[in-house]
């Protein structure tokens, strides 16, 4: 019988604002989107912190014995600045600044995210659908939309229109926004004079003479809007109607708001069952942001190589640390958090390898059923990390007791302990042991001192041909980035500063 089965899910839908009993509309399988990223810049660790929370969400289900449908788009064309209808797209203004192809500059940054994500041991999703490689899809969904009333074309453009879904359907009922308020908060903006009301969104953007990324289209060249993307892709491998849309808090508004107009625009229902939002990431308790400076991105977090940060910190120390807060909570990242994660990571590392050198007893002093209750009790009430990592910790304590002799353990309830903390700890939560963070760590090293002592070789060979120049290009440029080379009787010699 699958775990499910035996296990209860309560999730907090964003469009109820209330915790809700899963249920799959389908008996054990389950369809999840989630926004993935718009690949113009390196991945942002607010964006990490997201895809991580709904890493740790595929796993549990997929533990749980589910068959899962995990969609996870990349956007590469649409966005444009500001999120909004107008302004230059993202990527062409990335691609115009570097005097690179726009799609140099989409493979780039995907490669940095894959690259991200890998290092923070994600599972990949089971579809990773582009926004360029569905073209197709996106206009069928325009035509659908005007052909029942609710998009209207002009100037080769193509809007999809707010008021007139108003009337026989609630725009704003996930973001709780009323379309008065709406109307009175907004101001007229230059270049949205092709509207009927500035509430309107693009559906399709006709596109000027110097836009680069450009499709066909019944209504001229142009691109697609970027609400509209996640609607086609989402529908296309999940269904008219799936079971949970996830994505930052950021999104709600009007990113997802618009994406449930569509889909009821076009098919006559809502598209999702339980809408999921992960919440924002702060640094130092302040907003990051790129034009204050309080910003650091993941790879300056991992390597060290930062003004925040005392040290560099372990991807697993990285990720225990966020799954020590809830998912919905808002998180600080501060160097005294991450220091006592690092330490309490430790802890856990320690406790678990004492686990094969335990002794066992006729009987068991300590509930180890009920303890492994506790933990799934925590991840069904809405994927309570924080809870399970305490109950997780509850376990260190009788790992240490009965280590110490104080408390006793049956072989059976052992192997019950021993292996709901492997599910918890590395399949759930995705957590790597020491032993794996070591050894790729010595990989690395060994690597590196290949590496230099190749480039030692060539120097020593630059010396003997008395090509100096050379030889001192390389042990020049080699102290630049942190490696000194020493030359003594016994052979030349290095140290990483």
């Amino acid at each position: 019988m699958p775990l499910y089965q035996s296990q209860d899910i309560k999730i907090y839908n964003s469009i109820s604002g209330e915790k809700e009993t899963f249920k799959p509309i389908n008996e054990g399988h389950i369809g999840m989107y989630v926004c993935g990223p718009t690949v113009y810049s390196n991945v942002h660790l607010g964006n990490v912190r997201t895809f991580m929370s709904f890493d740790m969400i595929f796993r549990y289900l997929k533990h749980l014995g589910y068959k899962v449908r995990y969609v996870r788009n990349i956007t590469d064309a649409g966005h444009l600045e500001n999120d909004a209808d107008t302004g230059e797209d993202k990527i062409t203004k990335k691609a115009r600044l570097e005097q690179i192809e726009p799609m140099e500059v989409v493979q780039r940054y995907t490669v940095d995210f894959h690259n991200i994500l890998n290092t923070f041991n994600f599972l990949p999703p089971s579809i990773e659908p582009t926004a360029t490689g569905h073209i197709i899809e996106q206009i069928e969904l325009i035509k659908d939309i005007i052909d029942n009333g609710f998009a209207y074309e002009i100037n080769g453009s193509v809007y999809f229109d707010v008021h007139k879904f108003n009337e026989t359907n609630e725009y704003g009922k996930l973001s709780k926004r009323k379309l008065e308020d709406l109307i009175h908060n907004t101001r007229e903006l230059d270049g949205q004079s092709d509207k009927k009301n500035p509430q309107d969104f693009a559906l399709w953007k006709k596109a000027e003479p110097q836009h680069i990324m450009r499709w066909p289209s019944p209504w001229g060249d142009g691109f697609p809007g970027w609400h509209l993307e996640c609607t086609a892709m989402s529908t296309k491998y999940l269904g008219d109607r799936f079971d949970i849309h996830g994505g930052g808090m950021d999104l709600k508004f009007p990113h997802h708001e618009c994406e449930i107009a569509q889909n009821e625009a076009a098919k006559g229902e809502s598209p999702v069952n339980y809408w999921m939002h992960a919440n924002m990431l702060e640094l130092n308790g302040q907003r990051m942001s790129k034009t204050t400076g309080n910003i650091v991105n993941p790879q300056e977090l991992l390597s060290g190589d930062n003004t925040f940060f005392s040290k560099a910190f372990a991807p697993s120390v990285i990720r225990f640390f966020i799954a020590q807060a809830h998912y919905r909570s808002v998180l600080d990242l501060t160097n005294d958090g991450l220091l006592a994660s690092e330490k309490g990571f430790n802890r856990l590392m320690e406790a678990i390898n004492l686990l094969d050198g335990l002794k066992t007893s006729d009987a068991s002093s300590i509930n180890v059923n009920n303890w492994k209750q506790k933990c799934y009790d925590a991840m069904n009430d809405d994927f309570n990390s924080p809870v399970l990592i305490a109950h997780l910790f509850e376990a260190v304590k009788y790992i240490n007791q009965i280590k110490d002799e104080s408390a006793t353990i049956t072989t059976q309830d052992l192997e019950v302990l021993k292996t709901t903390i492997h599910n918890f700890v590395f399949d759930v939560l995705g957590l790597q042991s020491q032993s794996s963070t070591t050894n790729n760590s010595n990989k690395s090293e060994d690597k590196l001192s290949n590496i230099v002592e190749l480039l030692i070789n060539m120097r020593q060979e630059a010396r003997a041909n008395k090509d100096f120049k050379l030889s001192d290009q390389i042990r020049d440029e080699l102290a630049e980035i942190g490696i000194q080379l020493k030359d003594g009787k016994d052979g030349t010699t290095f140290t990483v500063n």
